[in-house]
Parts: C-alpha cells; structure tokens; sequence
C-alpha cells in the first residue's frame, strides 16, 4: 500500500455525468473519490479502468439517468445559464 495525502476538492461537473459516476461507485462499493481517483489513474496509463461487466452495467446506467454524451463532446460543452446568473 501506498501513503497518500488527499484534499478536499469542490469540481463542478454535468449533472447525469455525476450521477451515473454514482451508480457506478455505488455498484463497486467504493467512494465516488475513490472511483475518479482509479479511472484517471487507468487513464493516465492509457488503460480501460472497468471490465466487459462493468462497461455493460456503464451502458444500462448511461439510459437510465439519460446520458447520452460521449467522448467527443467533451471539448464542446457549454453550461446553459440559468436567469438568476446572467451578467
């Protein structure tokens, strides 16, 4: 086991994204830190953090909570601005 020191973070993110990254931790039985910590870890390697199951159980939540962004969106997404927020 590796010693690590982790900080509190606050991060925005889309809100079907986060709740499918969710599902997913909750299906691992891990924390959602935990969860993101592993996926950008794989990521960094250049590696798939989940098995065939698990991309199945991604897919099935992806319908559920209605995501249907992919990859290729992931440069090309603008936050709608709600009334209360307009400058």
């Amino acid at each position: 086991m590796e010693t690590i020191e982790r900080v509190q973070t606050g991060v925005r993110l889309e809100k079907r994204l986060l709740k499918v990254l969710k599902a997913v931790a909750e299906l691992k039985d891990i924390s959602l830190g935990d969860l993101i910590e592993g996926m950008t870890l794989h990521a960094f390697e250049g590696k798939c953090a989940f098995g065939p199951e698990t991309v199945r159980q991604i897919a099935d939540l992806k319908k559920i909570y209605d995501l249907t962004l992919t990859a290729e969106a992931s440069h090309h997404l603008q936050e709608r601005v709600s009334a209360g927020d307009e400058r």
